[in-house]
């Protein structure tokens, strides 16, 4: 037997994985430039991997395409025009609306004209601040139409959140609605945006306004339009050639400075890495259904709502409603019957929302689900008994998998267009290919199975992930390079078992997970240490069954401070919901007479936790007064009781 029949048993004897992932791991340029054969440039990439000035990776960086054209005019012109791209599903207005892909081809193009008329170029960056409706998902795509630059700011983010993304990304337009709505609640946006520009210290020279009929909002004559107005006027913009490592667009995330950092996505990583992901971890046919319930505000909506399933050439649903209440806990499984969807992706939070209100599952027992082949979730860890209960409901396979607003796709997941996994319960499964995760402590020593540590991305990341953060480079190094050179550290804390399952145990940092949505505590703390009435506060996660996290604050008056506990807490809660909006979930505030500290004056912030989910602590060597340990303890159990 000769060394090349020995070399092609053991490559006939490998998984489908091991075969794929070996190649992206062994030879990046060679597997990505074949993926990068996919997607329809302009001008196709000689070059595949180089890095740039700074010695960051860059993807494909003499390629010219547009996002936009794979996107919607790329299938228009292969004949597939007629299929729908778009269905706008609104229970809260009760509305529905489907786009083929030539309509909502025409439509981008008209916004891209607007915005171009508005003087809106190349490179200049647009600010959206949009309920989910279909405006939204058009001002996206057409930004990149035009190769300007946008940032999706959700919103229900307080005017201040807005302000400093503004003044960070020096918009020359922000497109806006009069309102957003929600369950029984209207709430207006065009005051939030006006008070975010009033506060903000760079003026955008436009405002467009998409007037939603339960409330219209004013105008400034000498900044405001109106975007049905000028549409209906608009001369249709074509798409304008940009390089692949132009900026697609910006998408803010809490630090833990409380400053948040605009992670830059570019277009052409970005394109090939959609492309790729929708076949290799969805298994999505090019004409099926692909509904990720979640928000363009966030990474899964400028992922999986907006740019993967239009690039593969699915029909994305945008659904503006709850998986509660709007009307019942019967919203997903109605839309998925409906619309005969393939693949549903969301949140452990919403599944939780709706196991909490139907925990029998006699609603879900009312629709069709024979279509449905898959359910996906991310944004933070899939409790077991969540993952049980779906399971078992739905019968339909369910699928943990993790990745970060930084990689804007999966960097670990059970990849069933390549090979269908075992399934263990607590584990997004095994890295993507592209991916070289790896478990380090804190001097960067890769540490064996089953021992937790800091998860790391060996370099090259793949195509789709940052480059850099907006406008400071400084901090993306400091941030995510330079604890261990050669690697990008996540920030997650985890471990692999012995056959390679990635276990993601939680944040290393003070961001915390509410809902999806990761929050600074120590924004909050900051909020919060600025009553007059508090001299030093703590806010920590604590576990929540419902939103996998909420924070708890403590706070140590000062000494004389005349105000109670009641009233303390109410006005704290206001303060960061002003400040930060509903979305940070402060709803509790412990008085306390002192905070755990070590002696260097560190907050034990971790064992504060523990104590606050009833975990096993360790009392640290350097602490400098166990007995505010004990008084930690008391405070809660009478908030309980």
């Amino acid at each position: 037997m000769t060394s090349q029949t020995i070399e092609q048993g053991l490559i006939n004897a490998t998984s489908a994985y091991e075969k794929e992932y070996g190649l992206a791991k062994n030879d990046p340029t060679l597997f990505w430039g074949e993926q990068a054969e996919k997607v329809d440039w302009f001008e196709p990439p000689k070059t595949i991997l180089q890095n740039d000035e700074h010695g960051i990776e860059r993807w494909f960086p003499d390629g010219v395409l547009n996002t936009c054209w794979l996107a919607l005019d790329h299938h228009c012109e292969n004949g597939r025009g007629d299929q729908t791209a778009l269905i706008y599903d609104s229970p809260v207005t009760e509305t529905k609306r489907s786009y083929s892909y030539e309509e909502l081809c025409e439509q981008v193009s008209k916004v891209a004209g607007m915005l171009a008329e508005r003087g809106v170029a190349k490179g200049d960056r647009v600010v959206i601040y949009m309920p989910m409706i279909p405006e939204a998902a058009m001002a996206m795509l057409a930004c990149a139409r035009i190769g300007a630059i946008h940032s999706v700011v959700f919103g229900g983010f307080a005017p201040s959140e807005l302000a400093v993304r503004i003044e960070d990304a020096e918009p020359k337009a922000i497109i806006t609605a009069s309102c957003g709505i929600e369950i029984n609640k209207i709430l207006p946006y065009k005051p939030l945006v006006d008070k975010a520009i009033m506060d903000s210290r760079w003026k955008p020279e436009t405002v467009v306004v998409v007037q939603r009929e339960q409330c219209i909002a004013e105008l400034n004559p000498d900044r405001d339009i109106d975007w049905h107005t000028h549409i209906a006027k608009a001369q249709p913009h074509a798409c304008v050639p940009v390089l692949s490592t132009d900026p697609l667009y910006i998408l803010y995330t809490s630090g833990t400075t409380g400053k948040p950092k605009g992670v830059v996505r570019d277009n052409g990583g970005h394109a090939v890495a959609m492309k790729y992901s929708m076949g290799a971890i969805y298994d999505m046919p090019q004409d099926g259904v692909f509904w990720a319930a979640s928000d363009v505000g966030w990474v899964v909506g400028h992922s999986y709502i907006v740019y993967g399933p239009l690039i593969h050439g699915c029909t994305s649903i945008l659904y503006e409603g709850k998986p509660v209440r709007t009307p019942d806990s019967g919203a997903f499984w109605r839309v998925c019957e409906e619309y005969k969807v393939d693949v549903l992706f969301s949140a452990p939070t919403a599944f939780r929302a709706i196991k909490k209100e139907d925990s029998d599952a006699q609603l879900l027992a009312q629709y069709d689900l024979s279509n449905l082949k898959t359910i996906y979730m991310a944004g933070e860890r899939l409790d077991p008994p969540t993952l049980d209960w779906v399971t078992s409901k739905t019968d339909k396979p369910v699928i943990d998998h993790w990745w970060q607003t930084e990689t804007g796709w999966a960097i670990a997941s059970n990849p069933l267009g390549i090979e269908k996994m075992a399934v263990k319960a607590g584990s997004s499964t095994k890295p993507v290919p592209g991916y070289q995760v790896e478990v380090l402590n804190e001097i960067g020593d890769t540490l064996p199975p089953n021992q937790q540590g800091f998860v790391a991305l060996k370099r090259p990341l793949p195509p789709g992930c940052l480059p850099t953060v907006w406008r400071n480079h400084d901090r993306f190094e400091s941030g995510y390079l330079s604890q261990c050179p050669g690697y990008y550290v996540s920030g997650d804390g985890g471990y692999l078992d012995d056959d390679g399952y990635l276990f993601i145990m939680g944040r290393i940092d003070d961001v915390i997970n509410v809902a999806g949505h990761r929050l600074s505590t120590g924004e909050m703390e900051e909020i919060v240490g600025g009553h007059p009435a508090v001299a030093e506060c703590a806010v920590v996660g604590i576990h929540d069954d419902l939103k996998g996290q909420l924070p708890l604050g403590l706070v140590v008056l000062k000494d004389g401070a005349k105000v109670s506990d009641g009233e303390l807490k109410d006005e704290l809660v206001g303060k960061v919901r002003n400040e930060i909006g509903a979305v940070a979930c402060f709803k509790q505030a412990l008085v306390v007479d002192r905070l755990p500290k070590t002696r260097s004056g560190k907050i034990l912030r971790r064992v504060i936790r523990q104590i606050a989910d009833g975990e096993q602590y360790t009392v640290p060597s350097t602490i400098d007064d166990p007995g505010s340990l004990q008084e930690i303890e008391q405070a809660l159990t009478e908030s309980e009781s």
